[in-house]
């Protein structure tokens, strides 16, 4: 990873460094194009080839029938595109935890006003105990939260801010029991390629993944699993040729299956280049092997800031995951922190709401590079 060179990296909730083979397949990928094409017969089937197998290997990482996946440029837009083809009704309620991402938020706060709909608050952010009692609070939450009203409910898998896991498959069997059946959507952006996703991507109604934080993959590409239901009820918001079962003259209806989201032209080495980065991955170990590594770093780090008199975590406990926050007691505030950190070369984020600081363990990640970082935050 040519990012790894000079600098001790702890943002891959951000953005996952692009190791050098993944590079080198996106620029196999535009020769290829421009030496077929870039608009010919010839060209056709080497992109068709692209974007079946990364789809097809995308199916295998969610369990989630290929049919089923609608690529998209990001999270946001795989939760927006299938959200709001959905059939609302005036006076509807959307219940979103008070740890979803601004992107989402926004999204769902123009829906209900387009619609007339109500936004109720479920709050997550002070479950700090172990992913077993945060399941618990939960899903007594959600009973207690739910109304006649509920139609959505969002809730990421793998907090962005606190770093905490949600039940999402029982959150979804829950839902299946309420009259209303709500829709369950859920943002997965700091989930694939961090832990495990099956369960969870099989049981949401909309499960949003993004190729170029934990996956390691190119900016500029992710991916949705939709449920059966889902496809049933929700119709295209944005439209392009690739939404339509024939491009033909624009006449005839679109895809039957999660492909009528997809909208139009798509930058097909993007594609190769998230192919090779999951491959990649894959020969690291199975997906449970390199959540215990990941954790095992995460916990070297939670531990180490526990000696540290003027820091707080904001979890209790070591983090199920790699996303580790925390927050300094003294200093000149979290943006400066990360200023003088960066200064020497070490890299995490601050961010506003929980205000806090959060650094990132991946399966890249050193003890002796989890040792600077300590050291650092030592002098801050």
């Amino acid at each position: 990873m040519p990012a790894l060179a000079n600098k001790t990296y702890f943002n891959y909730g951000g953005q996952g460094p692009l190791p050098t083979p993944s590079l080198q397949a996106i620029t196999a990928s535009w020769q290829t194009i421009q030496e077929l094409g870039p608009f010919t017969t010839a060209v056709w089937p080497a992109i068709e080839a692209t974007t079946a197998g990364l789809r097809q290997r995308l199916a295998q990482w969610l369990r989630v029938p290929a049919q089923r996946l609608a690529f998209t440029e990001n999270v946001t837009s795989g939760c927006v595109l299938p959200l709001w083809g959905l059939p609302w009704q005036a006076g509807e309620s959307l219940l979103i935890s008070d740890c979803e991402h601004p992107g989402v938020v926004a999204a769902c706060r123009e829906l209900a006003r387009r619609h007339q709909l109500t936004i109720e608050s479920l709050t997550v952010s002070d479950l700090t105990g172990s992913p077993e009692q945060a399941a618990t609070s939960v899903q007594e939450r959600l009973a207690a939260a739910l109304t006649p009203r509920t139609r959505l409910v969002v809730l990421s898998h793998l907090l962005w801010n606190t770093g905490q896991r949600m039940p999402i498959a029982a959150v979804a069997a829950q839902l299946n029991r309420h009259t209303n059946q709500p829709w369950l959507l859920v943002d997965a952006a700091q989930s694939l390629g961090a832990i495990p996703v099956a369960e969870a991507a099989a049981a949401a109604d909309i499960y949003a993944c993004t190729g170029h934080k934990w996956c390691c993959g190119p900016e500029g590409l992710g991916v949705t699993a939709l449920s059966a239901r889902l496809l049933a009820q929700s119709q295209p918001t944005l439209i392009g040729w690739r939404s339509l079962s024939h491009e033909g003259d624009g006449s005839s209806g679109f895809h039957a299956d999660a492909r009528r989201f997809e909208v139009a032209t798509s930058c097909i080495p993007l594609f190769a280049g998230l192919d090779q980065s999951l491959q990649l991955l894959e020969a690291e170990g199975t997906e449970g092997q390199r959540l215990e590594r990941i954790r095992e770093l995460a916990g070297l780090l939670w531990r180490g800031l526990q000696q540290l008199p003027e820091v707080e975590t904001l979890l209790q406990e070591p983090p199920p995951a790699g996303l580790v926050s925390f927050r300094l007691r003294r200093g000149g505030g979290a943006g400066r922190t990360v200023q003088h950190l960066g200064e020497q070369g070490l890299w995490i984020r601050s961010l506003d709401a929980p205000p806090c600081l959060r650094a990132c363990t991946h399966i890249t990640t050193t003890a002796a590079e989890i040792d600077h970082l300590l050291a650092a935050l030592a002098l801050v």
